[in-house]
This record gives structure tokens, C-alpha cells and sequence, in this order.
């Protein structure tokens, strides 16, 4: 039987109590830091190699001391010998125990001397430090994705140091607004961004210029967010400079944008003070998706939409007057209304656009007559009916090309069949080049790569998909030339040649 002191100890109970108290953590992690220093205390007179144990009582302060072996089997190796006892040794002592289970020898109280007085209070010392900080890790870390006060406690290197309360918190110098300045003692809001587990005690960093924290900003001054009747879908942020969010509601009773801006402005005007002085543009979301990016791109004027799903892009066409207001000052409105759509705005004038269509008609035509060996008229019809290369034609049925004004069933079928030889003749040049070439199969699988590009980079050494893969997006656009594929393409093609190394790892 463990052997618990009968005196009972009520100023250990009390000690416990005061740390407790005053540093905000559980008494009982106080009591097992008590009960360390007691063990590492014994341990120092018996010997570091006995498994020496101290238990508190946690109602009288009562302490027990006690050595603990472990049973082992007859023909095990002792590997300390008083930490562990064969089991025949074990039996001796008492009959009915079992391998795993442990002898418990009660010990005297120890009379603590100086040395062990002072070891002891250096581990309760650090094991109430230790408990302090997982405290505050575990408060500070339920305060991940929200917004807290703090004073100006010191300026580092551009770093700004914050008291917010029970610790220190970091704003890096990347995460304040431009041309933001503080002094000592200065009052300030910021995002908790991230708390990491480190030796000091946790770390804290803040941000002003993330996105979240517009949003939790316009979240504290509109009631409607806060209800949940009002949802923000969206936010881009230039900080210092200007913002974008959109938001939308269920409600039909409620002003979505209106709710954000207040009355006479007092809401955004709020948030902009905040910001000092961030422009923010409130955006109506819209389901239909055309719309959607007409509002985004406010205050320009846009006359026409062309949205590619596949590569996820747009085309926005403005009118000439409008298409500086459209792309903004350095580009910044432009480049807010893509990150608030998350996809790439390309913004045209409607000469711009009307010269582009008339520059493609003109290649898809020209394509028509060589591939087809037909005229400029019947290439121009083809390209009227949405046709955009031989393979559609190939493959279309019929009847659709028969209804074509000008066709009957004859014509038809004589462009199919020219359509069908020469995707085959093409399809047979295609495989005799990359067999010669030695491009592998898998390169030519990835999405997004056609014939001409395979055989560009084929000629230029990428022969394989680990080729491709190894490669980043301006590399690709290098090698395929400025005008095949945008930065997005080029990372999402890289994306799908490097997706057979994640299933791989997986």
C-alpha cells in the first residue's frame, strides 16, 4: 500500500491556492509542479536511478513519498536495477502481482536542505511558468480571426510590440497599413493572425492590412453583418489605398450595400477613419455572374462581358472614355475586381475588342480554307455559326451543318468528310513527330497542351511530364511564346503535370 503522511499540510494547500489566483492558472498544476520539486529533491538524497514518486493530497496537504519498481518477467534484462524487479522477486513481496504492475516501497518525509529547497522552488517556479503560457496559448489561440486592442510597448526594427492585456503581441512591419506610423503608448486595432507555441511563451502576430480585418472592421460597425442577415462574400484589399467588398443578403426587405454605407455614410466612413483613409468600394453580389462583374469593376462603364469557364478568365469591353477608369490607377482597380472575382480580368477598349475578333475570324478563316479547300464565303459561314476549328466540324452532327443557310445535305457531308481526312492525316503526322521527337504519353495527356505545343516544347528539350513539372509559369510562357498562354494557364497546365507526384506521396 502507498504510504500517504498523516500530517496534514494546510500551508501547501494555501500556497497553491495564492500562485493559483495569482497568476490565472489550475491549482492542481501548481500541486504537480509541488510535487516534481518534492521527487527531484528525493531523488538527489535516494539516488537519480530509483523512480521516486511524491503525491500531494489535494484536501489536507498530506505528502506521500514513495518508490516505485516495475515488474518485469523472469527472463528479462534488468536494465536498472532499482527501477525494476523479475517477477519470482516481485512474488516474494506480494504473491498475486502481475509483469507491468509495480512494488510500491513507502518512504520517510525528506527533510528539504538549502540545495534542495532552492531546486525545488526553481521547478515550481517553472512549471507555474510553464502552465502561465500554455494558458495564455490556449485564450490567445480562441482569438485566432478576431479583432483586439492593444497599446505601443516598444517599436522594433519596424516591428510594432503591443500590450494587449495579459502578453505581448507582434504587428510585423509587413502586416501595418503604408505610411502608418506609431509612437509609444499609442492605442491600436489589429487581426489576431497566427499564435505559435514557442519556449518564451507564445507568439501573437497582428495584421492591419489583410482582408479579414476589413471585413471584421465592417462587421463591428454593421448590425446586419454582425445578425448574419447581411453576408460579405468577398473582399481585395491595396491597404492605405483602396478596397473592395462585396456583400449580399437573403432579405429582400434589406439594402445590402446600404446597411454597409449607413446613414450618411457614418458605417464606412467609420471603417475608412479606421484604415486612414482607405477608399472602399461596397460591391451588390449577384448570381448572375455578368453582373456581378460589372459592379466589380465600378465605377468604369462596361458595355460587354465574355466569360471563358474553362481557362477562367474574362473579357470586360469598355468604351474608350471609360477604359482608364476601368483599369484604375496602376492597374489597382482592375486588380481589386480580380481578386474580389478570384479570376483574371482582362479589360478591353470596344476597338480593341472589335480588332482582336476581326484578327481571329481572320486565322479560324484562313485555317477553314486551308484545312477544308473551300472559299472565303464558306469559311466566313462556318465561323458565323460558332464553328472555331476543323475537329468541331469533324465531329458535329450533320443535320447541324445542313441547316447552315446556303448548305444542303451534299455540301454537308462533302465538308465533313474533307474535315475527317484531315484530322486523320494531321492526327498521323502528330503521333510519326512525337514518336521521332520521344515525347512520352503522360506530357501528352495534360490538360491544356495542344499539338503545337507539344511539338514546341518537344524541340526546345521538354519531353516528359516531369519536364513539364520542373518548369515555372514564366518558363513555360517562354518556351511557348508570349501570346499562347497567360500566367494562369501556364501555372494551371504546371498544376495538372505535377499532380501525378501528390498521388504519389498519397
Amino acid at each position: 500500500m502507498q504510504n500517504i503522511e498523516n500530517m496534514p499540510r494546510p500551508e501547501i494547500i494555501l500556497v497553491a491556492d495564492t500562485v493559483a489566483r495569482e497568476k490565472n492558472i489550475e491549482r492542481d498544476d501548481v500541486l504537480e509542479a509541488m510535487e516534481i520539486a518534492i521527487q527531484k529533491a528525493a531523488r538527489s538524497k535516494y539516488g537519480f536511478e530509483h523512480d521516486i514518486r511524491a503525491q500531494i493530497d489535494r484536501k489536507t496537504g498530506a505528502i506521500a513519498l514513495s518508490r516505485y519498481r516495475e515488474v518485469v518477467e523472469n527472463d528479462a534484462e534488468i536494465e536498472n536495477e532499482a527501477a525494476q524487479l523479475r517477477l519470482d522477486d516481485a512474488q516474494a513481496y506480494e504473491p498475486n502481482i502481475k509483469v507491468g504492475e509495480f512494488i510500491i516501497d513507502p518512504l520517510p518525509p525528506i527533510d528539504f536542505g538549502r540545495i534542495a529547497a532552492q531546486t525545488a522552488k526553481q521547478v515550481i517556479v517553472q512549471k507555474v511558468r510553464d502552465a502561465e503560457r500554455n494558458k495564455q496559448f490556449e485564450e490567445y489561440k480562441e482569438k485566432i480571426g478576431t479583432i483586439v486592442n492593444g497599446t505601443v510597448k516598444r517599436i522594433e526594427f519596424g516591428n510594432v510590440v503591443l500590450d494587449i492585456g495579459k502578453t505581448e503581441a507582434v504587428l510585423r512591419r509587413d502586416e501595418i497599413i503604408p505610411r502608418e506610423k506609431f509612437k509609444n503608448g499609442d492605442r491600436i486595432r489589429a487581426y489576431v493572425l497566427d499564435v505559435r507555441r514557442e519556449n518564451k511563451g507564445p507568439q501573437i502576430f497582428l495584421s492591419r492590412t489583410c482582408p479579414e480585418f476589413l471585413a471584421k472592421l465592417f462587421m463591428s460597425e454593421v448590425p446586419e453583418i454582425y445578425d448574419g442577415i447581411v453576408k460579405i462574400v468577398s473582399v481585395a484589399r491595396d491597404p492605405g489605398s483602396k478596397a473592395k467588398i462585396s456583400v449580399k443578403t437573403d432579405d429582400v426587405t434589406v439594402d445590402a450595400v446600404g446597411a454597409c454605407v449607413g446613414l450618411r455614410g457614418i458605417r464606412v466612413q467609420a471603417v475608412v477613419t479606421e484604415l486612414q483613409g482607405e477608399k472602399i468600394d461596397i460591391v451588390p453580389y449577384s448570381e448572375d455572374r455578368a453582373q456581378y462583374i460589372v459592379s466589380a469593376l465600378a465605377p468604369a462603364e462596361v458595355s460587354k462581358v465574355v466569360i471563358d469557364e474553362e481557362n477562367n478568365r474574362i473579357e470586360a469591353v469598355v468604351p474608350q472614355e471609360q477604359f482608364s477608369i476601368a483599369i484604375g490607377r496602376r492597374g489597382q482597380n482592375v486588380k481589386l475586381a480580380s481578386q474580389l472575382l478570384g479570376c483574371d480580368i482582362d479589360v478591353l477598349t470596344e476597338e480593341q475588342e472589335q480588332e482582336r475578333r476581326s484578327n481571329e475570324n481572320k486565322v479560324r478563316s484562313q485555317r477553314f480554307m486551308e484545312a477544308l479547300d473551300v472559299d472565303e464565303m464558306i469559311a466566313h459561314l462556318l465561323i458565323a455559326e460558332g464553328f472555331s476549328n476543323v475537329d468541331e466540324i469533324a465531329m458535329v452532327e450533320l443535320s447541324e451543318l445542313s441547316e447552315i443557310e446556303g448548305f444542303d445535305e451534299e455540301v454537308a457531308k462533302e465538308l465533313q468528310s474533307r474535315a475527317k481526312e484531315y484530322v486523320e492525316k494531321r492526327d498521323a503526322e502528330f503521333a510519326q513527330k512525337s514518336k521521332s521527337l520521344g515525347i512520352d504519353e503522360k506530357l501528352q495527356e495534360v490538360d491544356g497542351l495542344d499539338r503545337d505545343m507539344l511539338l514546341t516544347l518537344a524541340s526546345k528539350g521538354i519531353k516528359t511530364i516531369d519536364d513539364l513539372a520542373d518548369l515555372a509559369a514564366d518558363e513555360l510562357i517562354e518556351l511557348l511564346g508570349e501570346d499562347t498562354v497567360s500566367v494562369q494557364e501556364a501555372n494551371r497546365i504546371i498544376m495538372a503535370a505535377r499532380q501525378h507526384w501528390f498521388e504519389e506521396e498519397n
